[in-house]
């Protein structure tokens, strides 16, 4: 990934995070003024349509460009090494064999990328894509299980490219986006109890 990659990431990211920012201050005051506690996670949809569009198009353009910046490290890896790649399941079969060799350069960058700050790790992909659900939705209640449906059946269709079990970040992230449709729910009944 190039810095512009990166600069371009931490712009789109940051309207991304004042948006979602803005929707959780506005749960949080709710919650206080609910007499909640402020370490629950609370979650509102309380976005326009517009806004919810809007975040939606960031969130597929962002996670678009960093798909792209990924293809393009591994694919150029695999050219290095005479591999060639027809179509996205052949990458993750090959990555999945371990039949390749990385160097120390792109060691690193995929580290820090799925590291517990970067941008494939654990909170950040549940996050966005527990996001991406909840924008998607509205928020609504039916709209969120078919979300958490769609969400379930991507993982094996995912699981199903990579040719076995997808690696523990996978299963960790799996499972961290399981608990935000859960806290969701949740919350959905606690709303529903004090109304």
């Amino acid at each position: 990934m190039s810095v512009n990659g990166v600069t371009s990431y931490a712009d789109n990211y940051s309207t991304y995070a004042d948006t979602a920012s803005k929707v959780q201050t506005s749960s949080a005051k709710e919650s206080a003024a609910q007499g909640s506690s402020s370490k629950e996670v609370v979650y509102s949809s309380k976005m326009s349509d517009k806004e919810r569009a809007d975040l939606v198009a960031k969130l597929k353009a962002d996670s678009q460009r960093q798909v792209d910046s990924f293809k393009s490290m591994v694919q150029d890896m695999f050219k290095k090494q005479g591999l060639a790649v027809k179509n996205s399941d052949d990458m993750w079969s090959m990555l999945a064999s371990g039949k390749f060799t990385v160097d120390a350069a792109a060691a690193e960058k995929a580290k820090g990328l799925i590291s517990e700050d970067g941008y494939w790790g654990v909170d950040q992909t549940s996050d966005r894509i527990f996001e991406m659900a909840k924008a998607l939705s509205g928020g609504d209640e039916k709209g969120m299980e078919k979300m958490l449906s769609a969400f379930e059946k991507g993982f094996k269709q995912a699981t199903k490219s990579w040719g076995k079990a997808l690696p523990d970040i996978s299963q960790q992230t799996y499972k961290a986006v399981q608990e935000k449709f859960k806290a969701y729910q949740e919350s959905l009944k606690t709303t529903e109890a004090d109304a």
